[in-house]
């Protein structure tokens, strides 16, 4: 792992705690991954760049628990104090499947719906995927469980498949 954080384009602060047990894989497209100070990648974590040229930035006092999967896509920003509870998947991107003539592998991707977004102060509880065009605004908090690409507003709680507004937070 040494040298993915020696790489110019790896920006990974020595306040971060990274697990030796966790996996990040170099970008072969060049794009950025930034790591803040206090941040913590538990075991079994995997961060990988796939699937698009989009940067993996996560502000600080983040936490990924173990056994989540971020793919850079169309790329991934967490802002400060995120919570992402055990087997959650981040993924930005889509496959492309309009022509049935031609293998689904071999379409390559759709566009970017906006990579995702977590504004800061948001939890995300376990089991959860989030797709490409999701934008979880500040102190929201998303079910364990959910799957979602819409945008949720500050301090509201969503759950469910496709996830849906439950309510605001008190």
């Amino acid at each position: 792992m040494s040298n993915i954080f020696s790489s110019a384009n790896c920006e990974v602060s020595e306040k971060a705690v990274i697990s030796p047990d966790a996996r990040i894989q170099p970008s072969v497209r060049d794009s950025l991954l930034k790591i803040g100070d206090f941040t913590w990648i538990n075991a079994f974590a995997v961060i990988q760049f796939v699937g698009g040229s989009g940067d993996i930035e996560i502000g600080e006092h983040c936490y990924i628990n173990q056994h989540c999967v971020l793919y850079s896509g169309n790329g991934i920003k967490l802002g400060n104090y995120v919570l992402i509870a055990p087997n959650t998947s981040i993924v930005p991107t889509n496959h492309a499947i309009d022509n049935r003539d031609v293998l689904i592998r071999n379409q390559g991707f759709a566009p970017s719906r906006g990579g995702v977004v977590i504004e800061d102060d948001v939890w995300i509880g376990a089991n959860c995927v989030l797709l490409d065009g999701t934008y979880i605004e500040r102190g929201a908090v998303i079910a364990a469980g959910s799957v979602l690409n819409t945008r949720v507003a500050a301090y509201s709680i969503w759950g469910g498949v496709p996830a849906r507004f439950i309510k605001e937070r008190d």
